[in-house]
């Protein structure tokens, strides 16, 4: 007992990545923060001096939602955003709806900041004005080249990069409250109650349009992975950073970018222009220059993440393999870059660089990211909590609202914008024929599976999800070896023990040197361990036709093997089936009776106990 009461005391450490808070509010303030450039020229149209209005109304929304997404930060530490989330909450053909969302999104991410940092730099060289599409075609292709050339984007260089465009921002807002003077910025809030008069549909349309100035929240759930431990605290101060910096910045730019400017200016360019206004030219290039700088490094940070998507769907089964293949030279995925650039080149030429339309057809895969990604965290809550309270309920009704407010600005853009829905609603069509056809092709030739990955901070929880709802799910522990025959002699008798009932197969992963995680990079050690696939997909097809309810949950190799013990008290088995070479990853238990199964080199133990006796909560906590 004194055994096991020290290998239950000890703790294990998990290393994180090295970004902390302000690397991370650095990394999503690139993304979210050069919405402010483009949002006044795509609202300014439709809205005139309302689009301020809008913008305070979803900053509220906008705030929740930074919740929301905090908590899948630290929830799912693999990162992978809303195609993980989605996955395991919902069904993983929900995975690749998410994944297909979020490549909408960067296509028109990566399109519309280049074109956007094309407009700017055109400040301070008018010369560039007729040659915006061009220059923009070529900005997009020479990022193409520096992603296959294997030239990566850092975190401390967007940050960089992010504090020169912040200062200017900052600069023009304190410049702006100078030159109007105290009185005057009071008076300027007056501006958003003129204009047409606020009816219910136009209040709904500004709304739902008025989410552009947010867009890029998703970036935060892709650097998981890099982040330092712990990460729930690291990403809680990294959002109330990216709340507090876009609260100051964007409301007040938008509002006095778009009243105390002419209205024959270009409104693509209205922060340097404000600039240029109340504080002379040199505020205005400054403006200009760093913006169209954050620009491209947001555009670059699109495609990283749009060919990361690309890889993980295929390691997933749902598009191509060959877009996994990196070519020798530089070891980069070149088709998965290629699939990533191609298509905002030809959104660009075909919209002939036209801001307002790349802003509507903005609008489909952002909100349906949100939808979905709200909706699954929703569910996540609702299946882990246990003993509800007053505080409980408050959050979890409180983060329901946030899906519902999020839900009724995606509906109103379905309809109030036709071509969004006709383009995003397309692609997502077409990605989910060729991903349902993929997954048959592959599944016709061996079965997917799809595990639940074991999270040693929240045990109980993964378990839960791997049973679902039917516990006799679990009264049967399979632990599957390695080796391949001996995973086959384990499989056999399982199927013969499990037989009509229900069984859980774990499989412990290989213990991999610690890898480099490329940035915004998908790092579920599952989709890279094709060892564990293999072990998986031959368990189903062997025990399909005798286990009705299967289960499957993966751990990782960097786990110690002790971690297996605590698989065992959580699904509490009657039987466990495991070989004699790895009967010491379990604890010392009490073992009812053994029987032992030799098939050739391999013997298998057949381990009943009538009861299994979890730790107290002195020790596990």
């Amino acid at each position: 007992m004194s055994g096991d009461l020290t290998r239950a005391r000890r703790r294990i450490k998990y290393h994180g990545g090295s970004l902390g808070a302000f690397l991370c509010w650095a990394v999503v303030f690139a993304d979210i923060g050069t919405s402010i450039y483009y949002v006044p020229g795509i609202l300014y149209g439709p809205f005139r001096s309302r689009s301020a209005l809008f913008v305070l109304m979803t900053l509220f929304v906008f705030i929740l939602l930074c919740v929301k997404y905090a908590e899948v930060t630290w929830r799912y530490p693999e990162g992978g955003g809303v195609v993980n989330v989605s996955s395991q909450a919902l069904h993983p053909f929900a995975g690749l709806v998410g994944g297909l969302l979020i490549l909408v999104d960067y296509y028109l991410t990566a399109a519309l900041s280049a074109l956007s940092g094309a407009l700017y730099l055109a400040v301070v060289m008018p010369w560039l004005t007729p040659w915006a599409v061009p220059a923009t075609v070529g900005a997009l292709i020479a990022l193409g080249l520096l992603n296959l050339l294997g030239i990566k984007e850092s975190a401390r260089t967007t940050a960089l990069f992010v504090c020169l465009a912040g200062a200017g921002q900052l600069a023009v807002v304190v410049a702006t409250a100078i030159y109007l003077g105290p009185a005057g910025v009071v008076h300027s809030f007056g501006a958003i109650t003129m204009g047409r008069p606020l009816t219910p549909i136009l209040l709904l349309t500004g709304y739902g349009a008025a989410f552009l100035a947010f867009s890029g929240l998703e970036s935060i759930a892709q650097l998981a992975p890099a982040m330092r431990e712990p990460r729930r605290s690291v990403a809680y101060r990294a959002m109330g950073a990216v709340v507090l910096t876009m609260a100051i910045t964007s409301p007040l730019l938008m509002l006095w970018s778009t009243t105390l400017l002419n209205a024959n200016l270009d409104p693509n360019q209205f922060i340097s222009l404000l600039g240029a206004h109340v504080a002379g030219r040199v505020l205005g290039d400054y403006v200009a220059v760093s913006g169209a700088m954050l620009l491209v490094f947001a555009s670059n940070t699109a495609i990283i993440g749009a060919y990361h998507v690309f890889i993980a769907l295929a390691r997933m089964g749902f598009l191509p393999r060959v877009l996994e293949h990196r070519n020798r030279i530089r070891r980069t995925p070149h088709w998965a870059v290629l699939a990533a650039v191609a298509l905002p080149v030809v959104i660009i030429i075909a919209s002939r660089g036209s801001v307002p339309l790349l802003g509507d057809l903005y609008a489909f895969g952002l909100l349906g990211t949100f939808v979905l990604t709200c909706v699954s965290l929703d569910l996540v809550r609702w299946r882990e909590y246990r003993r509800w309270n007053a505080g409980l309920i408050a959050f979890f009704s409180v983060g329901v609202l946030t899906t519902l407010l999020v839900v009724v600005a995606w509906l109103v853009n379905l309809f109030a914008k036709p071509n969004a829905t006709k383009f995003g609603g397309g692609l997502t069509l077409i990605g989910l024929i060729a991903g349902f056809a993929t997954y048959r092709y592959y599944r016709s030739r061996r079965p997917a599976v799809f595990p639940v990955p074991f999270r040693p901070q929240r045990a109980a929880e993964s378990i839960a999800g791997a049973l679902g709802r039917r516990p006799s799910a679990g009264e049967v522990l399979v632990i599957l070896p390695h080796e391949q025959m001996a995973a086959e002699a384990v499989i056999a008798e399982a199927s013969r023990a499990a037989a009509g009932r229900g069984a859980v197969f774990l499989y412990r992963g290989n213990r991999y040197p610690h890898q480099h995680h490329e940035l915004l990079e998908v790092s579920d050690p599952y989709l890279k361990d094709y060892a564990a696939h293999d072990a998986f997909s031959r368990a189903e097809m062997l025990a399909r036709g005798h286990i009705p309810n299967r289960r499957y949950v993966y751990m990782p190799g960097n786990l110690p093997r002790e971690m297996v013990g605590e698989v065992w008290r959580t699904v509490a088995p009657k039987e466990t089936v495991v070989t004699v070479e790895d009967q010491g990853m379990l604890p010392p238990m009490a073992v009812d009776r053994v029987r032992r199964h030799t098939n050739g080199d391999t013997t298998v133990l057949h381990m009943f106990t009538s009861k299994v006796r979890p730790l107290p909560e002195s020790i596990t906590a």
